[in-house]
């Protein structure tokens, strides 16, 4: 391996240390409401995950379990409760929810200031306008994974596989916003080996295990391998694949250890910033 390792565990880390000393220096504990309908055994292993790691910064965190035949209208009535409960900062509602209730209109539903997930459409047109709001975890966990990493992103040409509105989308934003040449690539795109050989930073969000192979990589490229894919033989891999593709990229993300962690470790950071800008306090730009 001639790739630097970006190591998720260790920046998450970090960044839990930074969240858990503005949540020390405020006169108040931010709080967290976390909606689980059904028992889903992945969902609750990561809601889990988050209850600690909130806990661990200092986070009041709770969570509603709802059985998976909750109907929407109980749903909807939930979340305008905690909409209105000045104890609580944060409102997420863990997907993907059953087949019955429609997700849109969940999200739409959740008041913006509390947006933690950054879906609502209200944050989604702030990140795409350049202007303050909450921002998706996953791209910001990948932004933060590039600052980490030392990564010069301005100027650079970033390579984006993936066009989903939870990862491909606001991460273009970001992105842009940090003035870097970004191209967008996805499962229709022509000569999509080509386009990866070009990027000097490839973001790998299309969820096809393994799909990125060595010789689509630009020598020295930075890699943000963002999939995460169960093999047959419960192997847990990337989009990328790791051993051949670390012999020729600069530096590159493990999966798991990579952006996985980065995940949680923004949900906290948004949590945080939505009870400061609440209050009055935020002092920065989400981003």
């Amino acid at each position: 391996m001639t790739a630097r390792l970006i190591d998720g565990k260790a920046a998450a880390s970090a960044l839990r240390a930074s969240v858990a000393a503005r949540v020390a220096a405020l006169p108040y504990r931010p709080g967290l409401a976390v909606v689980l309908l059904g028992d889903d055994p992945a969902s609750m292993t990561y809601v889990r995950n988050k209850d600690k790691a909130a806990a661990e910064v200092g986070i009041d965190a709770s969570t509603i379990r709802l059985p998976a035949e909750t109907p929407q209208s109980a749903l909807l009535a939930r979340i305008k409760t905690l909409n209105a409960d000045p104890a609580v900062d944060g409102i997420l509602v863990q997907l993907p929810l059953p087949p019955h209730i429609d997700a849109t209109a969940i999200i739409e539903a959740v008041d913006p200031a509390k947006d933690v997930d950054g879906f609502h459409p209200v944050n989604v047109g702030r990140l795409a306008s350049g202007r303050p709001g909450l921002v998706p975890c996953t791209p910001l966990g990948v932004m933060r994974l590039l600052a980490y990493a030392k990564v010069t992103v301005a100027g650079a040409r970033a390579l984006v596989l993936g066009r989903s509105a939870v990862v491909g989308r606001p991460l273009v934003a970001l992105l842009l916003a940090a003035d870097a040449t970004v191209t967008v690539a996805h499962s229709r795109t022509r000569e999509l080996a080509e386009e990866c050989r070009r990027a000097e930073i490839l973001v790998a969000a299309m969820g096809r295990p393994e799909m990125i192979r060595a010789d689509w990589i630009r020598p020295g490229a930075t890699i943000i391998d963002v999939g995460i894919n169960r093999r047959s033989d419960g192997r847990l891999v990337g989009d990328v694949a790791f051993a051949e593709c670390a012999e020729v990229a600069g530096a590159i993300t493990p999966v798991p250890g990579g952006v996985g962690p980065m995940t949680i470790a923004c949900l906290l950071e948004n949590t945080v910033e939505a009870a400061e800008r609440r209050r009055g306090m935020a002092s920065r730009v989400t981003a």
